[in-house]
Order: structure tokens, then sequence, then C-alpha cells
């Protein structure tokens, strides 16, 4: 079958029913000398969005979307789309029931929850999480709500890449990490005419290269620092199209990579991310995109989530 991608029109009023309640995530210029790279860099912060990832953008224009009379939501998720569909659901004063992996951080469970949803923790990766969600939702009445694979996830997460057309016209590409491919898919549609937008993932996390090599989806094995965000076993349909639409080549980083991105991010600019969320800025660094002397890049840092401050990235300050 094939997936229908928003179009721009859907984009536009997505970002437009969103608005309102969104944050427009600054951008912030770092001296590419500071990154170890030529050229202009710009991290769009969307770590500082509501519930501390770019997922409220879209599980808020998917739970706005829902039919007049629904009383609840189901969502799987790995953390941060929980948390976002959690407090989309506060604002639309319905019920949110969410599934989580056991490999989630244990605080991301109570974000969840503290935002008035039921959490459920399943064992095992987001796949085993999604499946239980399926099976509890038969014979409920409720909606179920894609962590990245939905036509309203993707234009709900395009507002992303407005913004990036708004606030860096001039960029010559743009970075974003690559899980599910919601963030990617919806960026990429919503810069397609204006700007090449790169997908990045983790090596340990490779849906997405792992389809387009393969000429369709195929489930991997997924595992590392970034897979709590990052960790989707099967890329989306959406995200499969519209790399393939686009001839997109993702980059792979390693977990030492963006681990490194992490520390190097708080070393510079004091901004604490999570690992999935600085697995676009790993490439960067690592030496995988070619910026030249004039030329501008951004970067989307994705979320904040971290379970606690870690020791290897904020080091004590001695006197």
């Amino acid at each position: 079958m094939t997936v229908r991608l928003p179009g721009r029109e859907q984009i536009e009023a997505a970002y437009a029913r969103v608005r309102p309640m969104v944050r427009r995530t600054p951008v912030v210029e770092v001296a590419g000398g500071d990154l170890g790279v030529a050229g202009r860099v710009l991290l769009k912060l969307e770590l500082l969005q509501h519930t501390g990832s770019f997922k409220a953008r879209g599980a808020l224009n998917t739970v706005l979307s829902m039919p007049d009379g629904t009383t609840g939501a189901v969502a799987a998720s790995g953390g941060n789309h929980g948390a976002a569909v959690a407090w989309a659901c506060g604002i639309a004063g319905i019920e949110a029931d969410v599934f989580v992996p056991a490999t989630s951080p244990v605080e991301k469970v109570r974000r969840i929850e503290q935002y008035g949803a039921t959490a459920h923790v399943v064992d095992g990766y987001y796949a085993a999480a999604y499946e239980a969600s399926q099976e509890w939702a038969q014979g409920r009445a409720v909606v179920p709500v894609h962590a990245y694979d939905a036509g309203t996830i993707v234009a709900g997460a395009a507002g992303v890449g407005i913004e990036i057309g708004d606030q860096a016209p001039y960029a010559r590409r743009v970075l974003v990490p690559c899980g599910g491919g919601g963030l990617y898919s919806g960026t990429a549609l919503a810069l397609r005419d204006q700007v090449p937008v790169v997908p990045v993932e983790p090596e340990r996390c490779p849906s997405l290269a792992s389809a387009l090599d393969a000429g369709e989806r195929v489930e991997v094995e997924v595992s590392g620092v970034a897979a709590d965000s990052l960790g989707a076993a099967v890329i989306g349909e959406h995200a499969f199209a519209v790399a393939r639409e686009l001839e997109a080549s993702p980059l792979l980083v390693s977990d030492d990579q963006i681990l490194a991105a992490r520390r190097l991010l708080w070393d510079e600019c004091r901004v604490l991310a999570e690992p999935g969320g600085v697995t676009a800025l790993a490439a960067l660094v690592a030496g995988k995109v070619d910026v030249r002397d004039g030329e501008t890049v951004v970067v989307v840092i994705s979320g904040a989530n971290h379970p606690t401050i870690p020791e290897d990235v904020v080091r004590p300050v001695s006197g």
C-alpha cells in the first residue's frame, strides 16, 4: 500500500492548529570552530519544546484532530511521545493510556504520569510496547496515537521545518535525528523546496538505512545509548516514502560519537540533551558532514528527557 504523505496545505493547517499552544523554539548560532567544523552552525533547540522534545507538535496535532466526542487515547512510546500524548490529552480534556517498554528510563515513565496519563510498562523495546497497546485497545473506545507513522504526526512535526525555513532561510543543509522517522519526514516535507534535510541514525538503530539498502522496510535489532528515543525496529512508512522520493542518504553514528557530541554540547553551550537528541550533532562533530566556509548548517537538537545529569557529561568544577 502506498502511503499518502501530507501536502503543503495539511502541513500549514497543522502548524496553524497547534501554534497557539506550542513553543516556537529558538535557533542559536555556534561558531563552527567550537565544534571542529568550518562554516556556520545553527542549533534548532527543539529540546525546549513542551514536554522536552519535538514530539509535542505531532501529538497535539493528532489529538486536536480527533473526532468530536473522543474520550480517550492510547499510545506506545519509549518515553518522549508518551509524555507528549499525555500533555496533549490534558489540553484536550481526554484520558490517555501509554504503553512504555521496560528499557525506557524510569524518569520518563514518571514524566508520563506527571502529565496525567496512565503508564503501562512492558518488557522489551518499543515494538513490544506497541503490540501491547494494540491488544489493550481492542474493544475499548480509544483512539490510537502512533509515535511516528501517521499523517497527523508527520504534519505536526513539520512545524520544525516551517520554523527553520523562516529562521534560517540561507541554510545549505539541515540535520535531524531519525528513529521512526516522524521528525525527519515532517521536516523534509516542510523544506523540500528550500534545503536538503539529512536523517542521522545511531549505528545500533539503523532502521532507515537498512530499509533503503534492502529496497523495502525491514526489521532491525535496536540497542545502544539512544534506543529509548530512536529505537524503532522498522522505519515508518512515511519516512521511508519521503527518503526514497527525496533520495536521502542517512548518516550513521556510533554510541561513542553520540556521547562525545552530548558532552561537547554541554561544554560549549551548557545545553544538556538526551543521547537521541544529539544524534544529528554527532554526525557533524564526527566529520561526516562537509561544511565549507561561508555555508550554514542547521542541526536539530530534538530532546532533553535524560534521566539524570550524568557525570561523564557534567564534570564537577573545583573552586
